[in-house]
């Protein structure tokens, strides 16, 4: 008995098979993170959003393994605390540091700090386990740096002698650090399928937003979401949490971790766009100059680099 055609199997199989659809929908649902956090400005404070993002995430992903959930659990309790550690600092802090920082500055600058994080990863891994970077990536990670220093100065390079600097900027850029310790920790990650791997960080995320949203509810300095606020939510926890996270886990085991990272240089991309043509957000020339440092310098360090 032959296969059944591609052509003639459902829509979700299809996409499920074709590792460039689900790298690209991945990267424009973290790309519209950047819209999602500067839409919530006002509508739901950052850490309501980070604690209901992950209740609802881990709600959907334990109804979906509900009757392998036990053994899950069981394959996953001896590494309760690094994924514990993982989960609040990769999830929650980063996150919340994300979407604080988006009250004090614009999408499009969000999404080009973002793109920093590869050089970040590869400065970290050359800090804690020696790996060499060499000159040709040296000069990739310059101009990722100039890239950023562009942008947090608004074109004026100067403003950084005085220490000018934009605070959300500055908490974009610590949500990036934040997040490049978190994937350099995946190195140590346990022996377990991805999606196991994932329910456990979920769950972590939860375990560590949760206890904080309690705190700035009994301070009275949270926000509620509204309308607009609870379809920000839905979309952070459905499109950017669940199905971002999943989708690049399935395209790592279509094409492996080497080919698929190479897309995670298309978020600052996507992120920008998305703010421009969503937000309707000017884009100035020395964001323009921004992005094309800041991918050319990745370009270099990945491509000629190696």
């Amino acid at each position: 008995m032959t296969d059944q055609p591609t052509t003639r199997l459902p829509l979700h199989i299809r996409i499920g098979r074709n590792p460039w659809i689900l790298l690209l929908l991945t990267t424009f649902f973290w790309g519209g993170n950047v819209v999602a956090a500067r839409v919530a400005v006002g509508e739901i404070s950052p850490i309501v959003l980070v604690g209901l993002r992950w209740v609802i995430c881990t709600a959907v992903v334990l109804v979906v393994v509900r009757r392998n959930l036990l053994q899950t659990l069981r394959e996953l309790r001896p590494h309760w605390a690094f994924l514990l550690l993982m989960g609040a600092l990769g999830f929650t802090a980063s996150n919340t540091l994300l979407y604080e920082g988006a009250r004090f500055t614009s999408g499009v600058n969000v999404a080009i700090i973002q793109g920093v994080l590869p050089v970040m990863v590869l400065a970290g891994a050359r800090i804690m386990w020696g790996v060499p970077i060499g000159p040709v990536r040296a000069v990739g990670v310059t101009l990722t740096v100039l890239g950023i220093m562009l942008i947090a100065s608004e074109g004026d390079l100067s403003r950084h002698a005085q220490l000018q600097f934009n605070k959300g900027d500055l908490l974009a850029l610590l949500s990036a650090a934040l997040y490049s310790l978190y994937t350099l920790a995946l190195r140590n990650r346990p022996p377990v399928s991805g999606f196991a791997f994932f329910i456990g960080l979920a769950i972590a995320a939860m375990a560590s937003s949760v206890p904080a949203m309690a705190v700035e509810t009994a301070l009275g300095a949270s926000i509620w979401p509204g309308w607009k606020g609870l379809l920000v939510l839905l979309y952070v926890a459905i499109f950017t949490s669940l199905l971002g996270q999943l989708f690049w886990i399935r395209a790592v085991e279509l094409i492996g971790p080497g080919r698929t990272g190479v897309f995670q240089n298309l978020v600052p991309v996507m992120g920008a766009l998305c703010a421009v043509v969503f937000l309707r957000e000017d884009f100035h020339w020395y964001h323009a100059a921004s992005l094309a440092l800041v991918l050319g310098g990745l370009m270099i360090s990945e491509r000629f680099g190696r």
